[in-house]
């Protein structure tokens, strides 16, 4: 009996305690890492030449060749990008993984981490291949090039599976951050709100719609939007925790 009116008493000050909004070094540095990944992510596809969709086809080679230096330069930046998110991720899980809000915020980022090295191999595979294949395609006859999409038709088919995946992936994340941002209002509730809903519209679209990168193209742009969100939440509001974890 003592020890279940002591876990009801721990229970009920759990539920009471005194909620603050930390703000520090801490929040300072994950909102900057949000922002930096938006830079790097949108500002390299943006100004990419370039740009390969779902799968590497013949005339992307000639395309990249057009002005290939630049073109490399910019996928650099772009995958950095989604690097930077992941570290992002991770600060954010690094201030945010206590109780009670841990059981949603560490299997939340988890996923969304998982997602994005998930994209960010396959972007690497298409940035690689992309300034690779137009040397082994220059100066070639259609047959020739012709085999040598062949050659690569099923790494090619592989690395998509590794978009769509890490898409849905970043999806469910996404989901368990958004309900947890809401329950908790660990940051602003319309920000909760846009987390969820940009986490169920990204599943949605991968599970509904057969590959289609012109139909998903929208998508990206609003997560790099929801990026510079949440870095300017947090370093103008930091985030909301129990005051004997700030």
């Amino acid at each position: 009996m003592l020890q279940e009116n002591i876990y009801s008493i721990s229970n009920f000050q759990d539920d009471y305690k005194l909620y603050i909004m930390k703000k520090d070094f801490e929040t300072k540095f994950t909102g900057w890492a949000f922002i930096v990944a938006t830079v790097l992510l949108w500002g390299g596809w943006v100004l990419s030449p370039h740009h390969i969709g779902e799968y590497i086809v013949a005339s992307d080679f000639s395309a990249i060749s057009e002005d290939l230096w630049y073109w490399i330069w910019m996928y650099r930046f772009h995958i950095f990008g989604w690097v930077t998110m992941a570290i992002s991720m991770f600060a954010l899980v690094s201030i945010t993984a206590r109780k009670p809000y841990r059981v949603l915020m560490l299997p939340g980022a988890g996923m969304v981490i998982v997602g994005t090295f998930t994209i960010a191999i396959a972007a690497a595979y298409f940035y690689n291949y992309g300034a690779w294949g137009v040397g082994q395609t220059a100066g070639k006859s259609p047959d020739e090039i012709q085999e040598f999409m062949d050659s690569i038709l099923f790494t090619n088919q592989y690395v998509t599976c590794f978009v769509r995946f890490g898409r849905i992936f970043s999806g469910v994340g996404l989901v368990l951050l958004g309900y947890g941002f809401i329950k908790w209002n660990i940051v602003g509730k319309w920000l909760g709100w846009f987390t969820l809903l940009l986490g169920f519209v990204a599943m949605g679209i991968i599970l509904s719609i057969p590959d289609n990168f012109e139909v998903y193209k929208p998508v990206f742009h609003v997560k790099t939007l929801w990026l510079l969100a949440m870095g300017i939440s947090l370093l103008l509001n930091g985030v909301n925790i129990p005051e004997r974890d700030s």
